[in-house]
């Protein structure tokens, strides 16, 4: 089995390796018992160090490494919603950032149910009304959220996914940037979405949470 910080410098890599997290953006954690593992601030995902990743506790505190991403509540939220959570990943992706600037397509989620990779690998996506990066407000919007879910766009910022491995949260996230890809090319056409009936089914038997 890979460490994680092995797991999480490798996610890293794959995912600016994909164009899905240019410059310095986006930021990544793993959770390793009763401590979180982080990307510093400024990291950038395509040179993880993984000897100088920030250690932080639940409770917030910085117990060892350099200073953490300055969205580290953020994760933290996700890990307190799901003690299954086992990995976070936040991006700056091209397509998922637009999606995250349009309306929602309903109450629970910003994006609808348009292929069945989307409902069975990311499921309910809501949209997180927006606050400046790092401000812990947002993280207080996703502990409000009564309904489950392991996806969000945060409103004019980004997509940010968790898995109760790494490798699932990292596929989540490429799910999500494929499908807004898709919801932006359909444009304004009216799309055939998946039927109500089909959505439900692939949840329960995927295990993804869907609220539609």
């Amino acid at each position: 089995m890979s460490e994680p910080r092995d797991e999480l410098a490798r996610a890293g890599a794959h995912l600016a390796a994909l164009g899905l997290s240019p410059g310095s953006s986006g930021n990544l954690s793993v959770r390793d018992g009763d401590t979180v593992l982080i990307t510093p601030t400024g990291a950038d995902l395509a040179a993880v160090d993984e000897a100088s990743l920030s250690v932080i506790g639940l409770d917030g505190s910085h117990r060892a490494g350099p200073r953490p991403s300055k969205e580290f509540p953020l994760h933290l939220a996700f890990y307190r919603r799901d003690p299954d959570t086992a990995a976070v990943v936040h991006l700056h992706s091209r397509h998922a950032t637009a999606v995250s600037c349009l309306p929602p397509w309903s109450e629970h989620s910003a994006v609808p149910p348009l292929t069945p990779y989307f409902v069975t690998r990311v499921g309910t996506t809501p949209l997180i009304p927006y606050a400046d990066p790092g401000d812990p407000a947002q993280a207080d919007a996703v502990a409000r959220l009564s309904y489950p879910f392991r996806a969000a766009l945060l409103e004019n910022h980004g997509p940010i996914t968790v898995g109760r491995s790494m490798s699932a949260a990292v596929a989540a996230a490429i799910e999500l940037e494929e499908v807004s890809a898709l919801l932006l090319l359909l444009g304004d056409r009216t799309p055939r979405l998946l039927p109500p009936d089909v959505v439900r089914s692939l949840a329960r038997r995927y295990g993804s949470p869907w609220s539609g």
